[in-house]
């Protein structure tokens, strides 16, 4: 098992166990589903090499960064098919307001729950793709903490080929909308991450490595850089680490355990799945072991909890 930390992470902020969980992800239970004839949204992106190599250096990886004609490293997909927003379209939490093309599921507070990705192709930095968008499903639901609704979201990206559009991945993004939090109450407790990886990494991200993720990502969920929104609005101790981003760290060390198989122009299929939130200045892990077909992986905060599971097929 591996020790390292991520260069220029900010020193561990020591906080008890018990403020570092913060509200876990909710459990479903009972469920109403509506599927959601939506349009299609189509986004067109140049794919220009900066935004991967200035995550690559943002994360400490050792240069030549990617560059034009490099395969796009798998989920780094979200720093690109990006579409300006005027102020009057953008909501409490920082995102483009739900009722347009995300239709509005009457509660407040948004998180990203997980995705299943299906990457068929890699993509080529510095050559034309496109995003062709559309909301599968709306589902409302109530949870063992109030009412909450469940929003998927299908992405399938195509690369520019000489005969046309070719497909490189499908990711289906699940997102839960939930009531504001009551303060005072108790969220649930998070289960233990396991203990048996056969490899892992330390990684500690600081404030300006998270407003650096959010503006190449076009993240502008208020819980990455505003405190203050953390603490009273949402119920979180301190700032949180983008869901994605430890998704990506997740094929990050897949990409160090198996690099003929999981560098760039990865082919198969990821899901990963948010438990519990990390924040900044926080000592984490990514872990992963084998199994017979293919590999698990989980983030595991400070204090043992169980972030983030995933496997890779």
């Amino acid at each position: 098992m591996s020790d390292q930390a991520a260069p220029g992470a900010a020193p561990d902020a020591s906080r008890p166990a018990s403020a570092a969980r913060g509200p876990a992800v909710p459990e479903p239970a009972e469920a109403e589903t509506r599927t959601y004839p939506g349009p299609e949204r189509v986004t067109e992106d140049a794919m220009a090499p900066f935004p991967a190599a200035a995550l690559a250096a943002a994360l400490g990886e050792a240069a030549p960064w990617p560059a034009a004609g490099r395969a796009l490293p798998a989920f780094w997909h979200w720093l690109h098919f990006h579409e300006p927003a005027a102020a009057e379209t953008i909501g409490r939490d920082g995102h483009l307001a739900t009722g347009g093309f995300i239709p509005a599921p009457g509660l407040p507070r948004r998180m990203w729950a997980g995705s299943d990705v299906d990457f068929v192709a890699p993509l080529t930095l510095g050559r034309p793709a496109r995003r062709r968008s559309r909301v599968l499903s709306l589902v409302h639901k109530k949870g063992r903490s109030g009412p909450m609704a469940l929003i998927t979201v299908e992405h399938r990206i195509e690369g520019a080929a000489s005969d046309g559009w070719r497909h490189a991945l499908t990711e289906r993004q699940n997102l839960v909308f939930l009531e504001d939090r009551v303060p005072g109450a108790p969220g649930r407790p998070p289960a233990a991450a396991p203990a048996d990886e056969t490899r892992a990494r330390r990684w500690c991200m600081d404030p300006p490595l998270l407003f650096r993720y959010s503006a190449l990502t076009w993240n502008g969920h208020r819980i990455h850089y505003d405190a203050d929104y953390c603490r009273e609005i949402e119920g979180y101790p301190g700032l949180v680490v983008h869901g994605p981003l430890l998704a990506t760290l997740l094929l990050h060390l897949a990409a160090e355990h198996r690099p003929d198989r999981h560098r760039d122009g990865f082919v198969g299929a990821f899901s990963f799945r948010a438990e519990a939130p990390v924040f900044a200045g926080e000592r984490f892990e990514t872990c992963l072991r084998e199994q017979d077909d293919g590999l698990m992986l989980w983030v595991r905060g400070s204090d043992g909890r169980l972030a983030m599971r995933a496997t890779l097929i």
